[in-house]
């Protein structure tokens, strides 16, 4: 059986990321039969309508990525109560030029981690607001707002706290049906 492969975006690039360790920790709830595969989007240049008639190598390189995945899975921190440029910037160059939008059609999911008390969930709105245009059936509930504590995270990178793993892998759960339900 061949596996299901769900590009993941980290929106943030800061080298000990919180939300990047959480796509790691998800990834370790994922059924066997799932493989994640972490979009670079540090290294995309902005989106400029100009590269519409020659993208640059680094923007085709991301929508063949895209293309080529199953599904898309968003792990997003909030910046000043939206989501973050570099990666609205990635769904941009992803979704043009027009009738060229690579996410069409993909299911996805949202979800962040963040030491505000209320996590990410403004972010996750706007992201959600951008992914429902690029046509990314997005999974609803349950919605993963993820107040970061110290001690979230165990040594080998899975989730500390039994109630939170728990609660993600209920995530995870209803994510695998989703991914299931759009790819039939």
């Amino acid at each position: 059986m061949s596996k299901t492969k769900v590009a993941v975006f980290v929106g943030s690039l800061r080298k000990d990321s919180i939300n990047k360790k959480l796509a790691r920790a998800v990834e370790k709830l994922m059924p066997a039969d799932f493989e994640f595969d972490y979009v670079r989007i540090d290294n995309l240049p902005l989106y400029n309508q100009d590269f519409d008639a020659d993208y640059p190598a680094e923007a085709k390189r991301l929508k063949q990525q895209i293309e080529a995945a199953d599904a898309v899975l968003f792990v997003t921190p909030e910046y000043n109560r939206s989501v973050p440029g570099v990666l609205k910037n990635a769904i941009d160059i992803a979704s043009r030029p027009w009738g060229t939008n690579s996410f069409a059609g993909k299911p996805g999911a949202v979800i962040g981690a963040s030491i505000g008390p209320i996590s990410t969930a403004i972010a996750q709105q706007h992201l959600r607001g951008s992914l429902a245009f690029v046509d990314v059936p997005t999974l609803a509930q349950p919605e993963v707002f993820i107040h970061f504590k110290e001690g979230m995270f165990d040594d080998d990178g899975s989730i500390g706290p039994d109630d939170t793993r728990k609660f993600l892998q209920g995530f995870v759960d209803k994510y695998v049906g989703w991914v299931a339900k759009h790819r039939a």
